[in-house]
């Protein structure tokens, strides 16, 4: 009952947009049918806008967390029309700012100092001003510029309060809403909730700013400002202030003399190399926060700015989606069907033949036209669509990566409206899995994780006898059917061979490992055969178990 007169504003704003059928397809709202005329008036011109305008002007206008949550749901394209997808991925959560007295107020108390202490000047007047923080330009004391971020006062008990009342409208679309399977909208509640508790701490993003800095750190494809550590908190973020042309302001690119075909490419390979080679990605890569650098003109480079909200996958998710877009690349749709099913994306009861054709189905047109004119965003989404009629779980990982794929292909066909997506992204994608997944990569991980495993050997061989002990006395089935003494006889002598095999693997390895740690005047080749038959030996155990 504490929710329902926010409720109430809530659906008022719906009908004044008239969001007729959002408000009806909750029950608490159906009773203001009778009192619509009293509640809301629509606003002016409001019919020659379509539903995607509509719900985006609505969002707006309930303030900056219903605008975060449009976002999110921007990148369910999935799950929601396309035409409201295109309309919500323009939300901008640009707000007046707050007296540049507070925020100087909040440097000083997060900081322990004044602001003349701290920089030679700071201006009062914002640069920009958004819905969870605002930026203030500023001097160092020995003359660099930089630019402190500081979080809105009050923005946590806010925050707290308009997440209450999404979570309430969550549960009643979850209950009521036709559509609830398909839109799942408490799955989307929780996603705003992370990507804000993400926002709110700048120490974080400062964080992520500093480790993207360092994967990047020649700063050739992707310059990223330094982070002034002592000049921050988890209210306020002290940045090197850069100078840059918005990737979407193609007059100023033109003017600065920069190739934007070279521009386009490198922004896909910046792309591709953060998602796949250091497992790190910016996931907020609109034009607002991905800048050209006016003074690079032989090189041109890109400047990333906001580091609120960053993405990473699981190291098995991005073997997998890495092997998908290589699949995809390759036009190998029974390898695309496989490989859904392997990664547990779908339930192993599929059928592969008949997956494989509605892969095939979504993407023969597409490579019917030139390739210059093949979005491989808008052929991931209608691949999603597809796979959800093959009972797909969607991963939520996977979400913020989507998100991020749209924005990148819309830069690089902003930059360069021919530019080949796959003809770029194909050979990049192909040199980081070969360097990621090659012998000497495989051999150095073995490096690391060796200490732990000779920690555990001792016990390896008690736990294989305490196994086959229980196996004799029947208290492991070993097969479902209890008359198969035969079949389990013989099982048991496979697991043992598979465990032979593991073992002489297992000492392979390990002596090469070794012999690489110890030894290295003997160079690469000794132990990297070693390693190679140790793999073998595994290989031939797994082979005789089958």
């Amino acid at each position: 009952m504490k929710v329902v007169p926010r409720l109430l504003r809530v659906a008022s704003v719906l009908l004044a947009w008239r969001l007729d059928e959002l408000v009806d397809a909750a029950h608490l709202y159906r009773p203001l049918k009778l009192l619509r005329p009293l509640l809301a008036r629509p606003r002016a011109n409001v019919a020659a806008l379509s539903r995607g305008e509509r719900l985006r002007m609505a969002l707006t206008e309930l303030g900056p967390i219903f605008v975060k949550a449009g976002q999110v749901l921007s990148t369910r394209r999935d799950l929601i029309p396309a035409d409201i997808a295109d309309e919500l991925s323009l939300l901008q959560d640009q707000v007046a700012p707050f007296l540049g007295s507070a925020a100087r107020a909040i440097v000083e108390q997060q900081l322990n100092a004044s602001t003349d202490q701290l920089y030679a000047s700071f201006d009062e007047t914002p640069l920009a001003s958004a819905s969870i923080a605002q930026v203030h330009a500023a001097t160092l004391r020995d003359g660099r510029e930089v630019v402190v971020k500081v979080l809105r006062p009050g923005i946590d008990v806010q925050i707290a309060r308009d997440v209450k009342l999404l979570r309430s409208l969550g549960e009643l679309a979850q209950r009521w809403h036709p559509n609830a399977d398909k839109i799942r909208p408490l799955d989307v509640v929780a996603e705003v909730e992370k990507m804000l508790e993400n926002e709110l701490d700048l120490q974080r993003e400062g964080a992520s700013a500093s480790l993207l800095k360092r994967n990047f750190a020649s700063g050739v494809d992707l310059y990223v400002p330094a982070v002034h550590w002592e000049l921050t908190s988890a209210r306020v973020l002290t940045l090197e202030r850069v100078h840059g042309i918005s990737s979407d302001d193609i007059a100023a690119i033109d003017a600065a003399g920069l190739d934007r075909k070279a521009l386009a490419a490198k922004g896909v390979r910046v792309f591709y190399e953060q998602v796949f080679r250091d497992n790190f990605f910016h996931a907020d890569a609109h034009p607002g926060n991905i800048w050209v650098d006016p003074t690079r003109v032989d090189e041109p480079r890109f400047i990333a700015l906001d580091f609120g909200i960053m993405g990473s996958l699981p190291e098995a998710d991005q073997y997998w989606l890495a092997q998908n877009f290589i699949a995809l690349f390759e036009r190998d749709y029974a390898r695309i069907a496989q490989l859904h099913v392997a990664a547990g994306w779908m339930p192993s009861n599929v059928r592969l033949d008949e997956l494989e054709a509605a892969v095939r189905t979504v993407c023969e047109p597409y490579f019917t036209r030139p390739l210059s004119q093949i979005s491989l965003a808008e052929l991931v989404v209608k691949l999603f669509q597809t796979a959800r009629r093959f009972e797909l779980t969607l991963q939520p990982q996977l979400i913020l990566l989507q998100k991020t794929l749209l924005n990148i292909e819309g830069v690089g066909r902003m930059l360069d409206p021919e530019i080949d997506i796959w003809a770029v992204a194909h050979p990049v994608l192909k040199r980081i899995l070969r360097e990621r997944y090659s012998p000497l990569r495989t051999l150095r991980d073995i490096r690391k994780r060796l200490p732990e495993w000779l920690r555990h050997a001792p016990e390896f061989p008690e736990l294989v006898r305490d196994a086959l002990r229980q196996a004799g006395r029947g208290e492991q089935r070993l097969l479902a059917d209890a008359d198969a003494l035969g079949q389990q006889a013989r099982l048991t002598g496979r697991v043992l061979r598979m465990l032979g095999g593991g073992l002489l693997g297992a000492t392979l390895i390990l002596s090469a490992t070794l012999l690489w740690s110890l030894a290295p005047q003997h160079g690469v080749w000794p132990p990297l055969l070693l390693g190679a038959a140790g793999l073998l030996a595994f290989a031939f155990g797994s082979s005789r178990q089958r």
